[in-house]
């Protein structure tokens, strides 16, 4: 693929710079460590836990600052796939999906595998069907390329309107679930780790753009993988003397069976479309984890899970990620591990949910008189309610959802920086999830909403000056709709998902597969689609209807395909210039549309110069 050589070369020491933050990381958890082991105030290591890593993130971003516009906007095409595909994977469901699947585990078992089997079809969905393509054609957002491809422009303003809900949906999720943790490692307000939060992604996001966020998000999604998997692994030593507890669970997990119906957890019979997924408040233990379909019904299940790999596969924040790789193979490759770390994630988040079970029902085999220390440190935080009987019953625990992940440390009694660790990996991954979302809802307002009426950019010192103050004012934007929407986070990542799903999803398929679709079935597709999702999650939310606003692309999806396919028979066909460009996207080497198009520019430019 003939590009010039800056736009191509991967730099070799990134290893290195990475191998230097993890030093850096692992030496501040250890000096914090030993800090306590001094008799440390819990304030001091609550804070350095918290802010070390922060300030961490932000120097990387200042050391990444750029004035080129392809910098800022692809990173130079030149982030190698491992990364990339690290930043997806824990971006896709974010701190969000990370600590809300761990609870959902905990509390109704394998009801919640719609997460995981809808996140991990959604990578092989986007690998094989989209991504290739979206990156041969190059474009920086995905409006801009729904807009070139249908040669209409007001297709690109409708689909950046429409894109504009789900990703703040997804930017209020993080922002709370990452000020949750936050706030609970600093003991401030919410409100205000909220705006914390937004004021670590502007600095990390408007010095450089999409450079100083890769290199910096990669860091984050570092910690906050290594914050999620060093305990687990800790525990899974002291419980099954293996480090890996992603294949060491199950034996525990037969083990519980037995027991479980011993104390009385019943085989719950739901309505084939109920989705009574745990919400923020305390919830009891009701169901066994190895039962499915007691808290989400057969059909529910089906519909969450294509829900959400629609969702993943179509997300106008994640696929612009994969026009950072410097081509289509490396692409292919990004997604793979991308679907590596997502599938690590989730089997650990599994894998939590087992250790916390098999520890409780250990506590209730021993019939004490009193409940244990770390039962008692539980209620305390308020992450737990042990209930009144003595000796506890295994029915009378109540935790709260997404206090199961950060329980595990305490229930192991492992040391309390432990605990902070992986309230900081939290953190991390809100601030991954919230980078993807509000650098690319910024890059489309920049791109396709302020320039959405001309096809040729802004000159480069105003695009990159723009795309700065368009990043920062959708962080302020975001912040106003996290403290204005106090809604369940998971609640708020699933609507997010079904309006992309049921609005971009069988655009961007069928502009790919389909050489008859046009612009009139674009429009029509991306409007059905966002409505009949839209209101079918405002009339369950209500109770107007008996479906969960979750489920709402089960109508709004095949309802935007049958959109596209209906407008575009009922008028004219593609011009000339649309299929021919179809069948470009679908040669996967040579260079990409979009950079041809732009070097081409520039020479004419010259030329009138």
């Amino acid at each position: 693929m003939p590009t010039t050589s800056r736009a191509r070369v991967v730099n070799p020491r990134l290893g290195t710079y990475f191998g230097i933050f993890v030093s850096l990381l692992v030496g501040l958890t250890l000096l914090l460590l030993i800090f306590e082991e001094l008799g440390t105030s819990d304030a001091l290591l609550r804070w350095g836990m918290l802010l070390g890593p922060l300030a961490l993130y932000m120097a990387i971003a200042l050391c990444a600052p750029t004035q080129d516009s392809l910098e800022f906007f692809a990173a130079g095409r030149r982030v190698p796939a491992g990364y990339t595909g690290l930043g997806i994977g824990v971006a896709a469901l974010g701190a969000t999906g990370i600590v809300a699947l761990t609870g959902v585990f905990f509390l109704i078992g394998f009801d919640g595998l719609f997460l995981s089997i809808g996140g991990i079809a959604g990578f092989v969905i986007m690998a094989v069907m989209i991504a290739p393509f979206f990156r041969k054609f190059g474009t920086f957002t995905v409006p801009s390329y729904l807009g070139r491809r249908f040669e209409n422009k007001m297709v690109r303003l409708l689909a950046a309107a429409f894109m504009a809900v789900p990703a703040l949906l997804m930017i209020a999720a993080e922002l709370r679930m990452g000020a949750m943790a936050a706030g609970w490692l600093s003991g401030q307000p919410q409100s205000l780790m909220i705006i914390l939060l937004a004021f670590v992604f502007v600095i990390t996001g408007a010095v450089g753009g999409m450079r100083s966020l890769s290199w910096s998000g990669s860091a984050a999604a570092i910690a906050a993988v290594l914050a999620l998997l060093v305990p687990v692994a800790i525990v899974a030593v002291m419980v099954s003397n293996f480090p890996l507890p992603q294949l060491t669970n199950g034996p525990l997990l037969r083990a519980l069976s037995y027991p479980e119906i011993a104390q009385g957890l019943p085989t719950i019979e739901t309505t084939p479309f109920a989705f009574a997924v745990p919400g923020e408040g305390m919830t009891h233990l009701a169901k066994r984890y190895a039962i499915p379909f007691g808290a989400v019904g057969s059909g529910a299940f089906v519909v969450a899970m294509l829900t959400v790999m629609a969702g993943i596969a179509s997300s106008p924040w994640l696929l612009p990620r994969v026009t950072m790789t410097p081509g289509v193979y490396e692409t292919r490759k990004s997604l793979g591990w991308a679907t590596v770390y997502f599938g690590v994630i989730a089997m650990t988040a599994a894998a939590v949910a087992v250790y916390m079970r098999d520890y409780l029902m250990d506590l209730v085999r021993q019939a004490p008189t009193t409940l244990p220390e770390w039962m008692l440190e539980l209620t305390r935080l308020g992450f737990a309610d042990p209930g009144t009987s003595m000796p506890p019953a295994y029915t009378g625990f109540a935790f709260m959802r997404d206090s199961v992940l950060l329980s595990l440390p305490v229930v192991a009694e492992l040391p309390s920086i432990a605990l902070f660790a992986v309230a900081a990996g939290i953190v991390a991954a809100a601030l991954v999830g919230i980078g993807a979302a509000a650098s690319a809802l910024g890059n489309v307002v920049a791109e396709d909403a302020v320039n959405g009426l001309s096809w040729e950019p802004l000159p480069r010192a105003a695009r990159v000056h723009l795309g700065r103050l368009t990043i920062a004012g959708v962080a302020g934007l975001g912040v106003v709709v996290a403290l204005a929407a106090p809604t369940d986070p998971l609640r708020l990542l699933l609507w997010s998902l079904a309006l992309s799903a049921s609005t971009f999803f069988p655009v961007l398929v069928l502009s790919i597969w389909w050489k008859r679709a046009n612009a009139f079935g674009a429009m029509a597709g991306m409007a059905c689609g966002f409505g009949v999702a839209f209101l079918m999650i405002v009339a369950g939310t209500s109770g107007v209807i008996g479906l969960d606003g979750a489920l709402a692309a089960m109508l709004g999806l095949p309802a935007g395909a049958l959109a596209v396919v209906a407008a575009s028979l009922a008028t004219p066909a593609p011009s000339r210039s649309e299929l021919e460009l179809v069948r470009e996207i679908r040669i996967p080497g040579g260079e990409g549309i979009y950079d041809r198009e732009m070097r081409l520019l520039r020479l004419k430019n010259r030329e009138r110069a």
